[in-house]
């Protein structure tokens, strides 16, 4: 091999070896195929150490992604990760191979420090490996026939639990949708909360629950009435859904509807938000202001989700 000129990189630790790699090789031949098929990258077959799965990952021409020019880069991958539990996080010191074909020697980089790989980062690598120039010259004999051979280690060093988090999806150009509800028969309702049919905004189902007589301490003094979940179990853990909503009951003589607006986090423990004292009885029954209207109530709902907040 002759003499080579690295790339300063911080960190990254070179030498030389004629140990073969412990965990994986992985021998390419007729490289020059793979740009001119326009294969950027090639992803070996997983292999197991550890207790775990990886690949390695191979850019030819270096990670266009990275914006590398004039290097080949060269990553260590997990795969078979869940990336839905990102609570996990596996801490491990890997070397990465390039066989120097002419003396069976190995050139072999690594990290000073271990490397931490989790859900949101499964690859660690090396972006600049080595320089295409020096890949490619015949004398160092990493590239021989259009063959080359790299290899990895990997050592778990500790694996760990991170720490809850969540991830806020905010709506661009949130739209507001309304739903009205017509409550023929007012009279006839005979249990204490009288809930409308279910209706579809913000990929959830919701309803509006009206308590004609009231609810809780508020019973037989008020009309109370909330938004709701129709299905918040169906909500996965730590979801929460911020939503701005306006209820209002209309007055069908007189448009002078009453309502009361709210924004509120709603989430599988919290389905439900409102107003308990939404109206008094005296003044809801009263025949002259037009809410209770030839045993008609109308109730109308706009609901705008305006974010989404899922648990990491």
């Amino acid at each position: 091999m002759t003499s080579l000129n690295f790339d300063d990189q911080d960190s990254v630790l070179r030498s030389i070896t004629d140990a073969p790699p412990t965990h994986y090789t992985l021998k390419i031949e007729s490289l020059s195929i793979l740009t001119k098929v326009s294969l950027e990258k090639y992803e070996s077959g997983e292999f197991e150490a550890g207790g775990y799965k990886w690949k390695l990952v191979f850019y030819p021409n270096g990670n266009k992604n990275k914006n590398v020019k004039d290097h080949i880069s060269l990553y260590l991958v997990m795969a078979g990760a869940n990336t839905s539990q990102n609570h996990w996080g596996v801490h491990a010191v890997f070397r990465l191979f390039l066989l120097d074909q002419n003396t069976g020697n190995y050139l072999v980089c690594q990290e000073e420090k271990e490397r931490h790989f989790h859900a949101m980062k499964l690859d660690q690598g090396f972006d600049q490996f080595l320089s295409v120039k020096a890949f490619n010259e015949a004398s160092n004999g990493f590239l021989v026939d259009d063959t080359c051979v790299f290899g990895a280690e990997v050592f778990v060093s500790k694996e760990r639990s991170m720490g809850k988090g969540e991830c806020l999806s905010m709506v661009k150009d949130a739209v507001m949708y309304k739903h009205v509800w017509k409550i023929n028969n007012f009279s006839s309702i005979k249990t204490d909360c009288h809930e409308s049919k279910t209706f579809s905004h913000g990929n959830q189902q919701w309803k509006i629950q009206l308590y004609p007589k009231g609810k809780g301490s508020f019973m037989g003094t008020h009309v109370s009435l909330f938004l709701a979940l129709a299905d918040p179990t169906s909500l996965p853990p730590g979801t929460k859904i911020y939503t701005e909503f306006t209820i209002r009951i209309l007055d069908q003589l007189h448009q002078r509807h009453n309502y009361s607006k709210a924004n509120f986090w709603f989430s599988a423990s919290k389905p439900e938000w409102g107003w308990y004292k939404f109206m008094t009885l005296g003044f809801f029954n009263h025949a002259s202001m037009g809410f209770l209207f030839n045993n008609t109530c109308s109730v109308e709902a706009e609901v705008t989700v305006h974010g989404v907040s899922d648990s990491l």
